[in-house]
């Protein structure tokens, strides 16, 4: 018998799911969704940690993907949506090992980010070193935080 840890955020993917499911189904009658980026949506198994950070220049979004190889994630930003999706295989087993314990999440991965509208689309970079996958979102010049000098009278 296996042992499988229990995963809250796995459940909460699964309930988001399902009524994504419901009112995909109604919304895909009138046209109003595109299937294909709800098909990897729902194939998800597993979500990347993500840390969000921000600074006077730049949104910058850092995904642990270990064991993910740069060939296996798929990067696109479509109407102010980032999304990141692909694969971590799992690795080929042995016929003479037994598991006592699998924690890492294999299969189809998918995160989705809304974005600020201010922002340089056209100019968004992604780097992925040592498991990680670092996305930089450069500001507009209007969104950039100005200082002005208030003289006391």
């Amino acid at each position: 018998m296996a042992i499988v840890k229990w995963n809250p955020s796995r459940e909460l993917l699964n309930v988001e799911r399902e009524f994504n499911k419901l009112f995909n189904s109604v919304s895909g009658r009138f046209g109003l969704i595109d299937s294909s980026e709800t098909e990897e949506y729902e194939n998800a198994v597993w979500m990347p940690l993500t840390d969000i950070s921000e600074d006077k220049d730049n949104y910058t979004l850092k995904l642990d993907l270990p064991g993910v190889s740069k060939d296996d994630v798929k990067i696109s930003y479509t109407d102010g949506q980032l999304n990141i999706s692909g694969e971590r295989k799992q690795e080929k087993e042995t016929k003479d090992a037994k598991f006592h314990r699998v924690e890492r999440a294999y299969g189809k991965y998918y995160r989705s980010f809304s974005l600020p509208s201010k922002i340089k689309d056209d100019k968004i970079e992604a780097e992925f070193k040592d498991g990680q996958l670092i996305i930089t979102v450069p500001k507009a010049e209007e969104a950039k935080p100005k200082e002005i000098s208030i003289k006391i009278k």
